[in-house]
């Protein structure tokens, strides 16, 4: 396979790491258009940035190396980690979000995002599980990438956690009790309603609705079950 190509835009927005990259967080745009985006990820004003913006058409623009601690996290939180800019690689995603009419992800970006993420993801070892969307890890303030993006097809690549599929017994907890299994499993539920929905809008996404029923119990019973290989 090729190599990837990248247009190089630096931007001025990024400082040292603390700590040792492990994960990589996609996030959509939330604006007009690519360019509007691109602009302001390289604006000093803004003091926002990622490692990469990935335009509608599949173009790859190269915003801050991956060795350095780029600003897209913002306050975080996932599996015990505060500092998500510090453990991250950070992967922009043109799209207007649901401000700005929210639409499908086109497939010739998609194709680009899951090139991108398997490189990132070799290159780091970052485990499956540590692959995740703004809204895992901010839930009460982000709904990005948001339901329309295609977690399935990076996971068909063991690129991201599949949605589980086995026939589990409702484990019946209580919501105390969901929230509970939803924290052990990384989210941060101090909103408890926000957390619910981020969950759903990831493994549930065609029911969004921060209610706690069957269904959510199951796949998360599932996704916490012990697996041969892990969540590499």
């Amino acid at each position: 396979m090729a190599a990837m190509e990248f247009i190089d835009t630096p931007s001025p927005n990024y400082d040292d790491r603390l700590l040792p990259i492990s994960a990589i967080v996609l996030h959509y745009t939330g604006m007009e258009d690519g360019q509007a985006a691109l602009d302001r990820l390289c604006d000093p004003v803004a003091k926002v940035s990622s490692h990469y913006l990935v335009m509608e058409d599949g173009t790859i623009h190269r915003l801050v190396a991956e060795e350095k601690r780029a600003w897209h996290a913002g306050r975080s939180h996932w599996r015990g980690l505060t500092d998500l800019n510090s453990v991250s690689v950070g992967i922009e995603i043109a799209n207007p979000g649901h401000e700005f009419n929210y639409t499908p992800y086109p497939d010739a970006q998609i194709d680009a995002v899951v090139r991108l993420v398997a490189e990132i993801k070799n290159r780091w070892e970052i485990t499956r599980g540590n692959v995740v969307g703004h809204s895992d890890i901010a839930p009460d303030r982000k709904r990005d990438p948001g339901e329309l993006f295609p977690w399935g097809k990076l996971a068909r690549l063991r690129l991201a956690l599949p949605r589980p599929t086995k026939n589990l017994l409702d484990p019946g907890w209580s919501e105390a009790g969901f929230l509970l299994a939803l924290e052990r499993f990384g989210y941060d539920v101090t909103s408890p309603m926000a957390a619910i929905m981020a969950f759903q809008r990831r493994f549930r996404p065609e029911l969004i609705d921060g209610e706690i029923d069957a269904e959510c119990r199951m796949i998360l019973l599932a996704l916490l079950l012990p697996k041969p290989q892990g969540d590499d």
